[in-house]
Order: structure tokens, then sequence, then C-alpha cells
């Protein structure tokens, strides 16, 4: 008569040893599989549930375990307040994401603020189509120009766009930007050698961000006759110093066209 194989587990509990675990031909316990299984939904829950009333381009950000200088931009807004004062009273933000930076300004007192979003827009949340409804933001491609009058708003701020544009249209597009601002041009772009989701920015933005340095943007405001504002930059270093904030992106402050 064949013997019975004896229960692993069994063993384990009254002998203390972990010999029946791990003998070739014992069973594995069906506890650990299960355990594993809830684990990995409750991750997955996890993420998708912090990215519940965001964008789709944020909501992917966070998944690839990125951040993006929009993110970033709106860390820093504080800071540009404290810069630029009452120029900050009517602000357009053009880039990926723009719902949420406007949404953000929004909440300013005295602060009338509008959007541009270069890209899709198939996966916004609610909040987002909603600006888009009401026309609080359009969708336009910032490689022409811009449906606004010269000095439009006070502040223009671009956030990760500027990234994803050749030197070709970089020469149109940011001149087009310092034109519909009467105050200033913030540019916030990634510092060189910080890479992105290149299957995500293949199928969105056309093309790998490109990630430029500090000197090429200086030599491209010389070459585009656009001068730095030295004093606004000052006002925001210093702010943001007094706060122990560090930027995880370039922060550009540019005069607008006069």
């Amino acid at each position: 008569m064949s013997r019975r194989p004896g229960n692993p587990t069994r063993r384990f509990a009254a002998g203390g040893s972990l010999g029946g675990i791990f003998h070739p031909k014992s069973r594995p316990t069906p506890l650990l599989p299960t355990i594993l299984l809830i684990l990995g939904v409750v991750l997955v829950v996890g993420y998708f549930y912090r990215g519940a009333g965001t964008s789709g381009s944020s909501a992917l950000s966070r998944l690839e375990g990125e951040f993006t200088c929009t993110s970033e931009l709106q860390l820093a807004i504080p800071y540009l307040k404290k810069a630029y004062g009452d120029s900050m009273r009517k602000v357009l933000h053009v880039g990926p994401d723009t719902c949420s930076v406007v949404s953000k300004l929004l909440k300013e007192e005295e602060t009338e603020a509008w959007g541009v979003e270069p890209y899709d827009v198939e996966d916004v949340d609610v909040n987002c189509k909603n600006l888009i409804h009401r026309g609080i933001v359009r969708v336009a491609d910032i490689k022409f120009p811009l449906p606004y009058r010269p000095k439009s708003f006070s502040l223009v701020m671009v956030s990760d766009a500027v990234d994803y544009l050749s030197p070709r249209y970089l020469n149109k597009t940011i001149p087009e930007l310092a034109r519909v601002s009467a105050d200033g041009l913030v540019i916030v772009t990634g510092y060189p050698g910080h890479s992105r989701a290149k299957v995500t920015e293949l199928s969105k933005f056309g093309r790998p961000a490109k990630m430029r340095s500090s000197s090429w943007w200086a030599r491209f405001f010389v070459q585009t006759s656009l001068q730095e504002n030295d004093a606004a930059m000052k006002k925001f270093e210093k702010a943001a110093a007094n706060d122990g904030y560090k930027s995880r992106c370039q922060i550009f402050h540019v005069k607008s066209f006069h």
C-alpha cells in the first residue's frame, strides 16, 4: 500500500524545520501565490488611483517613474510670484498637461490664467475638457503663430514643449511667445542627460526630447535677439534659496519684445 505524502505545512508547524518546504517532492503552499496576487492588485490600483483627476500625460509620467518640467513649474509658482509680482495677473502657460498648471494658477488670488496644449488631448480628465470647452485652454500647434495679439498676456510660461522642437521651429516659437507677453517669458526645460520614455515620446510628440545646455540657450537668445531678464532671475533665485527650493529643471527668464 502506498504511503500518502505528508503535508509540508504541518511538518513545518510541528517540527519547526524548513526542510519540508524546500524539499523537491513537497507541494508549494498556496498562501504565498495568493499574497503576491493581492499585493500586485493593490499596487496597480494604487497607481491608477493616484493618477485619477489628472490628465493622461501627467499620469503616464508618474507610471514611467519620471518627473516633468511642467510638474516642476507648478512647484516654482510661489517663487515666480515673488519674482514677478503684478506681472502674474494674466498668465499664459504653454506645454503638455497645461490644464493642471492653469487650474493651479486660477486658485491664486487676482490671477487670470490661460493655456495652450500643443499635443493630443484625447486622454484628459473632465476638468481639462471643461477648460477646453470654455476656451480657457486651447489646443494649437506652437510651430505656427499663436492666435493672440502682441502683449496679450503679462507673463508667458512654457514647459517641456520646447524640448521637443528642433532649432528650426524654436527660432519661430520662442520669439512668438515673447511677442504675446508684456512683462516676460519663463522657459522651463530639462537638463542635458535627463532621459525620457522613448516609446511615449515617439507616439505622442513625434520625436525624442532634446535637452540643451545653458550655454546653448545663451547662444540661442543672442541669435534670436532675446535678452535674459537678470532682475527677475535674481529675485526668483533669492526667493527659492530662502525656502531651500532647488529646481530639477533649468529655468530661464527672458524679456519680452517691445
